[in-house]
């Protein structure tokens, strides 16, 4: 008997969606992301993974593509519990094309046959099991992550359901590509919210796959339900590393809040994108200095850890202090309040925080909390 083709495994892991319209012709759309796909029965959406079978949507449903427990820093959240861990979990299949996407084998399975032969396969798995992998690693958060989390956010609010019962917080890592009925889905469920904000060139979006003012749209509205927000910007040289469109993107960003943290990381060659050279230092540092000139109180230049000097640490907007000292993901020093504020001047410091900073967790540079596969 022939194996299953990758396709054929993930079909048989789905369930009736929840997330769409019926046309009377038999055709379905998908509003789970901003494509709003209208699927024909038979077909499926941009994504490869939400298909029409006989006028139902089917949604993936049941499984991990990738599953770890590792520190909640580096999804990036830096003002969400610092010190934490964070179960995460992903399937497969993205809404976008990303010719530098670093999760690329999860999240373009189904579009690229090189990400299927690298191995990214399915595995069974309940929400209860999850939530209890999480408990038993002594996660604080529960994330949906690896691939484009908003095209399975079925799955996704099944999994955040039961975290949540059980005292987690649960936190979306995503592109951001949303729609108002997919983020009121999960809004019940969810903490925190992650995006990437790639690029403010709408031409450069679309050879992403997606239409930046989507994206800006989808920005506003996490930040208008009260989610914690943290945006992300790839620097990649020659893409969008202008000084001009830094100076928009962190505009954009402090008109909706000088408190949202925006991490700009630094590039490395991956995937189909290895023509530009890897991101300096100095480029992180530039734009690190557009974002506070823009008025943006807290900006981490990410992934070159020891090469930006104060800028990994979190400081009192007030006073100056350092609140929150860092090493790449690893927290050497917190001296936040139980009540989320500066010991020195009493400021207020934006984020979720815990009410007991006396636990915690405190590490030296270069030693990983922890960084393995949970199963």
């Amino acid at each position: 008997m022939a194996a299953l083709t990758l396709q054929q495994e993930l079909d048989a892991l789905t369930a009736d969606g929840e997330l769409y319209n019926r046309h009377a012709d038999g055709a379905v759309t998908c509003f789970a992301c901003a494509h709003r796909c209208r699927i024909k029965p038979g077909r499926r959406g941009i994504c490869q993974v939400r298909f029409n079978a006989d006028g139902v949507l089917r949604v993936p449903w049941g499984y991990v593509g990738a599953l770890q427990c590792d520190p909640t820093e580096k999804k990036p959240f830096f003002h969400l519990l610092p010190g934490s861990d964070t179960l995460t979990f992903g399937m497969l299949g993205c809404d976008l094309h990303c010719a530098n996407c670093q999760n690329w084998v999860n999240s373009q399975a189904l579009r690229d046959p090189a990400s299927a032969a690298a191995g990214a396969r399915p595995e069974a798995v309940t929400p209860e099991r999850l939530v209890a992998l999480a408990l038993r690693h002594q996660a604080q958060v529960v994330g949906s992550s690896y691939n484009e989390p908003l095209i399975t956010s079925e799955w996704a609010r099944a999994v955040f359901q039961q975290a949540g019962a059980a005292g987690l917080k649960c936190a979306y890592i995503s592109n951001g590509n949303a729609t108002p009925e997919v983020l009121e889905y999960l809004r019940p469920y969810l903490t925190a919210y992650k995006i990437d904000l790639k690029t403010m060139s709408d031409r450069n979006y679309r050879r992403l796959g997606a239409v930046l003012d989507n994206v800006l749209e989808g920005v506003r509205r996490v930040h208008a339900l009260g989610l914690w927000l943290e945006v992300v910007t790839l620097i990649i040289p020659g893409f969008n590393d202008g000084s001009d469109e830094l100076r928009d993107l962190a505009q954009f960003i402090a008109t909706l809040s000088p408190d949202i943290p925006w991490h700009v990381t630094a590039f490395h060659p991956d995937y189909r994108m290895t023509d530009p050279p890897a991101t300096s230092a100095r480029a992180l540092l530039r734009a690190a200095e557009i974002g506070r000139a823009a008025g943006l109180r807290y900006v981490y230049p990410g992934n070159l850890p020891g090469q930006v000097g104060e800028h990994e640490h979190t400081v009192c907007p007030g006073c100056g202090a350092r609140l929150i000292e860092r090493y790449g993901y690893v927290v050497l020093n917190y001296r936040l309040t139980a009540a989320g504020a500066c010991p020195e001047c009493g400021t207020r410091i934006a984020g979720i925080w815990t009410d007991r900073p006396e636990t915690v967790r405190l590490l030296g540079p270069g030693r990983p909390r922890r960084a393995a596969g949970v199963f």
